[in-house]
């Protein structure tokens, strides 16, 4: 396939299906070419950092998928205080980044949507309002999206991890409801949100047509952000438990996440798209090569160390016992180590947004 020709051309289903298909190692290596360039173009070689608190891993859901999912008992649940919180937005903003993410796992009430929107206001406060919130706390009413809009956040990254109704509910049990998640992406968009999704890559049962539908999905959607990665078993999960962990091949997982980053690069051009930390637990340099297949955000973790052992979505996830300041330093010269600069103090929303919202 002439790659390069794509560009030129609205590109269709079976092209995104025939991308995705690519075996040959080489070609996939021109693949990713291509894509580094659509992003060179529309989005500039500079990364940005979305600091990453996981600020609660007490979850509502019960997700085949998920570690912290509420029946699995194995898990030592916390929440940090606010105050713990606020420090630690406040480190990020001394140190240069331009966006935190408050993450957790889904709960909903007046508590937590009280407290979310007390802590939004604080930072904001204490930061002159210079740092960006983005919040992913899941599914919530129309209300409380936008009472934390109107404290402050102005991100949402909300995952769908599959736009296939049918495998969705393969994911997860019959009271979560695909069109709900899907219809609180669209009152995300609504309010005003500069909105965020994304898929997990290689799910028992996942076609490559299924992927290709994911990618127009998030284009039919005009979606700003793609937060998506690999699937990595969790041995006390449901799915996890019912994989055969001698046929998971982690190196062919990080291939197809990297081939979805470039894809999707390729076919929105102008979204900003993240390099995950579970292309790390695949391959100690699985970052770095998702930014050269197309992405340009990186969310290092700046949780407290004594509590990440808690926040693990899947297992072998990497940098449990480095502190934030180690983070930083060590994601810093494996950035500039490829070429590419880093956005510090800046919030780097994606072209696309500020297209679409005219700003």
């Amino acid at each position: 396939m002439n790659f390069d020709a794509l560009l030129d051309r609205e590109i269709t289903r079976d092209d995104i299906i025939s991308l995705l298909s690519i075996s040959d190692k080489d070609a996939r290596h021109q693949l990713y070419d291509v894509a580094y360039r659509v992003k060179t173009r529309y989005v500039e070689n500079k990364v940005y950092f979305r600091g990453l608190i996981e600020l609660s891993n007490i979850c509502g859901k019960d997700c085949y998928y998920c570690g912290i999912r509420k029946s699995n008992s194995k898990v030592a649940r916390y929440r940090m205080s606010d105050d713990e919180i606020v420090e630690e937005a406040l480190w990020a903003y001394n140190e240069g980044y331009g966006s935190i993410v408050l993450q957790s796992g889904e709960i909903q009430g007046d508590q937590f949507t009280d407290g979310i929107e007390k802590i939004i206001r604080k930072i904001k406060t204490e930061t002159k309002g210079e740092l960006g919130i983005t919040l992913s706390l899941g599914e919530q009413d129309d209300s409380t999206y936008m009472r934390w809009y109107d404290a402050g956040a102005h991100r949402y990254l909300l995952r769908i991890e599959t736009s296939d109704p049918d495998l969705y509910s393969t994911l997860h049990p019959s009271d979560h409801d695909f069109e709900k998640r899907k219809a609180c992406l669209y009152a995300l968009k609504r309010i005003g949100y500069y909105v965020g999704t994304g898929i997990m890559i290689g799910l028992p049962g996942q076609t490559v047509e299924n992927c290709a539908d994911d990618i127009l999905f998030f284009r039919d959607l005009d979606v700003d952000m793609i937060g998506m990665g690999p699937y990595i078993p969790h041995s006390d999960t449901p799915l996890g438990a019912s994989c055969d962990m001698s046929g998971f091949d982690g190196s062919e997982q990080l291939e197809k996440a990297l081939m979805m980053i470039a894809v999707t690069r390729i076919v929105l051009k102008d979204v900003n798209i993240a390099s995950t930390t579970a292309l790390q637990a695949l391959n100690d340099l699985g970052r770095e090569m998702g930014l050269k297949a197309g992405a340009n955000i990186i969310m290092p973790n700046i949780t407290d160390t004594r509590y990440r052992r808690g926040y693990q979505l899947y297992e072998n996830k990497p940098c449990l016992d480095e502190n934030a300041s180690m983070c930083r330093g060590c994601l810093e010269s494996r950035i500039q180590s490829i070429g590419e600069t880093i956005g510090y103090r800046e919030w780097g929303d994606s072209p696309h947004f500020n297209v679409r919202t005219g700003k």
